[in-house]
């Protein structure tokens, strides 16, 4: 009896506390006042990809750019190492125009890698960093993660010691850790190329010690930049700026000093004001006098309070809990949505459901420059996003204002702050003495704990203290196998529970006992069975165990049937799991994705019959509820084949994917223009015809196709007529000897923007190696492999002729020319027009 009212007590206590919250936060964003002025409501610009893409072209930038990369390439005859550094205060555009040079001189290098670095560097992960990005080869990195900092240095000396490398070591902030990373990178005399980004000039001079390396410092943008940024962000075009306007405009201009990130900030804001000149002068008396007296940082933070305050209150909650993360860190979407929703930040909005709407912030917040959009996919959109340094600061301050989020960074006053009790938990950097402060305060109204470094895991007090956990999550942390999870059971308002990127090699047990939970990531972990109790676990959502590189043992669970709430599934295995747990799986009439595994050859397809029958069975229900994506990786013929009988088409799907090392004889039956939501194909065939290519091209939505062959084709493909209106992306791929030619017609493909082609040189001789690209009019980027056959002196011709047919293109189009190896891998070849 008294355990029972003591957790009753401890549940009003936790009432209380988020009473107080939501009392706290309408005071602080003035909830009365946007009642009364509008409704608050968030609409998503339509300009939204454009933006998307202005990011990696700021104004102002082509110039520098041009003469940077000039003196990084002129005089190579001198062959020892030079080292660029950019130097200038937050929010210039350094990290911009770094890589803008990188993007342009990169193809002159025989590997290159792009780093960064923060406040407080982290050396070893940042040798092993550019270790990835430069080696491909299994049997180098295999180790990578046990590697120290000296064994790291060693590997990436020798990896680079016969290389012309060029890297980029972006945001360095004191001399020693400057001193600390360039020793991995040696003086090999091959015209390498370090290019260093600093706020700091000590550090800057210190990256440039020799009397060929240069130092240059950024400048605000000129009145005229300034002005072709502000106006082209609000109106789309410099020149659409109404009269009325423009006195305010350039009063507001002036006062931005030529700060880029004032500017985007600044224009994002406008952008969504009336056209109305009082507006706009209210907007210019608010921004203050910090700019016209001094171009310190504080100035800039007077600018992103501008814009912070302008937020309307959802919005100001989603960008205040980015504060959970480190500077530099690159947040995933999807994560940060399904954290939004399981802090009930969401609710359903216009008939759109909780992820539509989270999702619709997450671009809004990008939309007004208050995150930078990372890792653009080809619909347009952002998988992840990225903080400013400068507005990472201001919201940690205003979390500490608000109480909203207390961080442990190593920093003990930043904690010490927190008032009453703590809300949310970010660790990022904790000892044993600030291991002893923590274990003082209540964490009983603790709603979610993050944590990011695996050196934390040791000094995290016990769960059981955080009984009002709604999130949480240690992704990218290992050592979890040493902290106790046996407390679990009493988290009972968890929703959200990420194990993802850890160690993690075994589901803690009480976890059937979270009946809230909606969030189960176990993916990239060494887990490989989940208990039989995760089936209770009704309003579940998303169950992912994806990692196709590791475990291929996950069965689906008997009884899986029940959760009928799921709306994603990765990992499974289809040929561990039962045939009855395969036919639950079609009363998942919520499904929206689902990834899995075939892992049975053709030898063995007799054996598992049944079971590709019983997955096209529940295919056939799962395509006409509401499934949007399907992943196969693995499977033979046999299922495929079944699969070519897939009844009634799968009218939402927008996603397919085939991961398999063999082809289809010809295009499945079901792939249609009737299919008016697919958006996303990748399919293996062993030829592409022409009928192929006339039903593809009338699929309504198709943005994204990969097609794969094993085959060498007789003929040359010819892409022509008025098919694939929407197509963005087309690649074009060969395993197992196969190869192709191509030839663009006029007019084809108008949206075209990335090309990748697997190319049969000794077939495409015969036609001078003619593709036609530049008939791609919004082509961007092209990659052309050259097939292992091919001689020498025959890859010289075709990339010389390709380069040529290049040149001729409107877009300055960017071409990466690779040579397949005998081993069957790639490797990126250089060939001088006039040699």
């Amino acid at each position: 009896m008294l355990r029972a009212r003591h957790g009753i007590a401890n549940q009003i206590d936790d009432l209380k506390a988020r009473i107080k919250e939501v009392k706290d936060l309408k005071s602080s964003y003035k909830l009365d006042d946007i009642a009364c002025s509008s409704s608050g409501q968030t609409s998503v610009d339509p300009r939204l990809s454009a933006l998307f893409a202005e990011e990696a072209h700021l104004v102002g930038v082509d110039g520098p750019r041009d003469d940077l990369a000039k003196w990084i390439l002129e005089e190579e005859n001198k062959h020892h190492r030079r080292v660029l550094s950019i130097v200038g205060f937050g929010g210039l555009g350094k990290t911009t125009l770094a890589n803008e040079i990188y993007r342009k001189i990169q193809g002159h290098f025989h590997c290159h890698a792009f780093v960064s670095v923060s406040q407080k560097p982290d050396t070893t992960k940042i040798i092993k960093d550019v270790i990835s990005q430069l080696s491909s080869k299994d049997e180098f990195t295999k180790d990578l993660e046990i590697w120290d900092e000296k064994k790291s240095i060693a590997k990436l000396r020798e990896l680079l010691q016969e290389k012309r490398y060029l890297v980029i070591i972006d945001d360095i902030w004191s001399t020693l850790a400057w001193n600390a990373i360039k020793c991995a990178f040696p003086e090999n005399h091959l015209s390498s190329r370090i290019i260093a980004t600093t706020r700091i000039f000590e550090v800057a001079s210190s990256c440039c010690p020799c009397p060929d390396d240069q130092i240059y410092e950024m400048k605000p943008l000129s009145n005229s930049h300034s002005e072709k940024l502000f106006f082209k962000r609000i109106f789309g075009s410099e020149d659409c700026c109404p009269d009325m306007l423009k006195e305010v405009s350039n009063d507001i201009l002036k006062k931005c000093g030529g700060l880029p990130l004032a500017i985007i900030s600044i224009s994002g804001l406008l952008a969504n004001k009336t056209r109305v000149k009082e507006d706009w002068e209210k907007v210019k008396r608010s921004i203050g006098y910090d700019l016209n007296k001094s171009q310190s940082l504080e100035g800039m933070k007077s600018i992103l309070s501008l814009s912070y305050n302008d937020l309307p209150p959802n919005l100001k909650t989603c960008l205040l809990y980015l504060s959970n993360f480190p500077e530099d860190y690159v947040v995933e979407r999807e994560r940060l949505v399904w954290r939004w929703i399981a802090e009930g930040f969401i609710s359903e909005e216009r008939g759109q459901c909780c992820q539509d709407v989270a999702e619709n912030y997450f671009y809004e917040l990008i939309n007004k420059s208050m995150v930078q959009p990372v890792d653009i996919g080809y619909d347009g959109k952002a998988r992840s996003c990225r903080v400013h340094d400068m507005m990472l600061e201001l919201i940690i301050s205003k979390s500490i204002e608000e109480n909203f989020i207390t961080v442990v960074s190593g920093n003990q006053t930043v904690w010490e702050q927190s008032q009453c009790f703590i809300r949310r938990l970010s660790i990022q950097h904790i000892n044993q003495q600030l291991a002893s402060e923590l274990a003082k305060k209540d964490l009983s109204h603790v709603r979610s704990l993050t944590v990011t470094s695996s050196s934390c895991i040791k000094y995290l007090p016990s769960l059981v203290d955080f009984e009002a956990l709604c999130v949480l999550d240690f992704e990218g942390c290992d050592g979890l196998e040493e902290y106790d999870m046996n407390s679990m059971d009493k988290l009972f308002q968890l929703r959200y529970l990420s194990f993802r990127d850890t160690d993690i090699s075994k589901v803690p047990s009480r976890i059937v006992m979270l009946r809230c939970l909606e969030t189960l990531d176990l993916r990239d972990t060494f887990i490989n069975e989940l208990p039989a109790g995760i089936v209770e676990l009704i309003k579940l959502q998303r169950l992912l165990i994806e990692n196709f590189d590791g475990p291929e043992k996950t069965e689906l669970p008997i009884g899986i049937g029940n959760m009928t709430n799921v709306r994603e599934f990765s990992g499974f295995n289809i040929t561990m799991s039962s045939v009855c747990a395969l036919e639950e799986l079609g009363s998942l009439i919520n499904l929206n994705v689902l990834h899995v595994r075939y892992t049975c050859n053709s030898e063995e397809s007799h054996k598992y019959k049944r079971h590709a029958e019983m997955l096209l069975s529940s295919l056939c229900k799962l395509g006409s509820y509401k499934l949007q994506s399907l992943c196969i990786n693995g499977g033979n013929l046999t299922l495929f084949e079944l699969l070519n009988s897939w009844s009634p088409l799968p009218s939402c799907l927008q996603r397919f994917e085939m991961i398999a090392d063999y082809s289809l004889s010809k295009l499945p039956k079901w792939i249609s223009p009737a299919l008016t939501s697919l958006a996303y194909l990748d399919i293996n065939l062993t030829e592409v015809t022409k009928r192929d290519l006339h039903i593809l091209g009338k699929l309504p939505a198709l943005l994204s196709l990969t097609l794969s062959t094993d085959k060498v084709q007789e003929d040359r493909i010819l892409v022509q007529g008025r098919g694939f209106q929407c197509l963005k992306e087309f690649s074009y791929r060969t395993f197992g000897g196969g190869a192709g030619t191509f030839l663009f017609e006029e007019a084809v493909l108008p949206k075209l923007e990335r090309l990748e082609l697997w190319f049969c040189v000794s077939r495409a001789k015969v036609y001078q190696f003619y593709l036609g690209i530049e008939h791609l009019r919004c082509l961007k980027d092209a990659i052309v492999v050259l097939d292992k056959g091919a001689t020498s002196s025959e890859c010289k011709a075709a990339a010389l002729a390709i380069r040529n047919e290049a040149s001729r293109h409107p877009n300055h189009l960017r071409v990466t020319l690779y040579v397949e190896t005998l081993e069957g891998g790639l490797k990126v070849e250089h060939w001088d027009e006039e040699s």
